[in-house]
């Protein structure tokens, strides 16, 4: 793709909201969406850029991050630099075809869109996998289990001591339906 075509693309993309920074760069920003289109010097390589969080709100989630590289991102990344988290695809511009470029943008419209909302999840995950496997080894069911999250919570163990009523009953309702959802699947 040349700059050219990377303009069209945009500009077919987004409209107006594209703006040339320079013959080799472009940034597109929507109340949804702020991506960087930057060409490295000798105009060879591409990258697209999309902030997604502050680093600071990333870093629990490295690990997560990092499988999510490997095996969920496809042509595009996770990357920390200068204490932000981006999405971002980078391509030998020769190579780059429109629909390798449109597809790129898509996925990094997804990857902001969902934020660190996967990442937490699966760190959720994980953590309610170690509580089952925790509780199977002390011998309890699926109910005593609840029973003692429901006390933890009461007790301010979990969660906040001032928590209304509903609100707790709203949060071992998610823990339920986690722990029944996982709880067959961990020995």
């Amino acid at each position: 793709m040349t700059p050219d075509d990377i303009s069209s693309t945009l500009a077919d993309l987004f409209g107006e909201s594209v703006t040339a920074l320079a013959p080799t760069s472009w940034q597109v920003e929507t109340s949804e969406l702020r991506l960087l289109v930057l060409l490295s010097d000798d105009t060879s390589w591409m990258r697209i850029l999309v902030p997604i969080a502050p680093a600071q709100d990333a870093q629990p989630f490295l690990a997560q991050l990092l499988e999510a590289n490997f095996d969920d991102t496809q042509e595009t990344r996770y990357a920390l630099h200068q204490d932000v988290l981006w999405g971002v695809f980078q391509h030998s511009r020769s190579f780059l075809t429109r629909e390798d470029f449109t597809n790129a943008v898509q996925r990094l419209r997804l990857l902001r869109q969902n934020g660190l909302d996967d990442s937490f999840s699966r760190l959720a995950e994980v953590q309610v996998r170690q509580i089952i496997r925790a509780a199977k080894q002390q011998g309890q069911t699926l109910e005593s289990t609840l029973q003692t999250l429901d006390r933890f919570y009461e007790e301010g163990l979990l969660g906040d001591v001032d928590l209304s009523s509903e609100a707790r009953q709203e949060t071992l309702a998610a823990w339920r339906y986690q722990l029944e959802r996982l709880w067959s699947s961990e020995v």
